[in-house]
């Protein structure tokens, strides 16, 4: 079982920026193919970006389209996302998430993520 952490959520203004990070809880690697969603009171879940385990690739949600920069760095066990230009309805609960470590492929289902942070809240507002 793999226990995932979010870190670095809070008040952000609009056209800020905030980074997030995600890290497995107790000493354990985490290389996995890692995603992000974000879900927004009586909203479903919505796909925020996802990486390889490498972080050779990454593939981003289509509300957040070159707003997002994800990366990992495995020395560190870390994933961050970082998302730009902040707009009011990015306020949500954002989650990290990881696929079982026999899978190679991002993928935008939330279902396909067998582990799951507990999430984070970012609120952009003035």
């Amino acid at each position: 079982q793999v226990q995932l952490v979010e870190s670095g959520g809070g008040l952000v203004p609009p056209g800020g920026s905030v980074i997030l990070s995600c890290q497995p809880s107790g000493r354990r690697e985490i290389t996995y193919v890692m995603g992000w969603f974000r879900q927004a009171p009586g909203k479903e879940r919505e796909f925020v970006g996802a990486i390889t385990k490498t972080g050779s690739d990454t593939v981003e949600g289509d509300s957040v389209r070159d707003r997002l920069i994800m990366s990992r760095d495995n020395t560190k066990n870390t994933v961050y996302l970082q998302l730009k230009f902040l707009k009011p309805e990015d306020t949500a609960l954002y989650y990290c998430a990881a696929r079982s470590s026999h899978f190679a492929f991002t993928s935008e289902v939330p279902q396909q993520y067998d582990y799951w942070g507990q999430g984070i809240q970012v609120t952009v507002s003035s």
